[in-house]
């Protein structure tokens, strides 16, 4: 079991760059494997970028790749999404989760925190 929390959000105009953690709290926060995902205002909830339970695997969706990085801080029980080059795309509910599962692109997470909104003005 594992409680996350986001954080980092807010307005930022395009080409800028937001830095957006995912705190744990639980058991054993390095046995998980975490991933990133947003909802933009009418759409479906899509994937974002995903880091194994230590680090050495990550993934990234195309629309993102390039601009963000995903990486995790076990010592801090943290997963960081550091986002650049902003779009105003970009703009959507950012949601963190976690699995026992390796590596995992798809929704099927267990648990989910209750998001972060980033707005990108153009």
């Amino acid at each position: 079991q594992v409680q996350l929390q986001e954080s980092g959000g807010g307005l930022v105009q395009a080409g800028g760059s937001l830095r957006l953690s995912c705190a744990a709290s639980g058991r054993t926060f390095s046995n998980y494997a975490v991933g990133w995902f947003r909802q933009a205002p009418g759409k479906e909830r899509e994937f974002v970028a995903a880091i194994s339970w230590t680090g050495s695997g990550t993934s990234l969706a195309d629309s993102v790749k390039g601009r963000f990085t995903i990486s995790r801080d076990n010592a801090k029980t943290t997963v960081y999404l550091q986002m650049n080059s902003l779009k105003p795309e970009d703009t959507a509910v950012y949601y963190c989760a976690a699995t026992m599962a390796w590596l995992v692109t798809t929704g099927d997470y267990p648990y989910w925190g209750q998001g972060t909104q980033v707005t990108v003005s153009s």
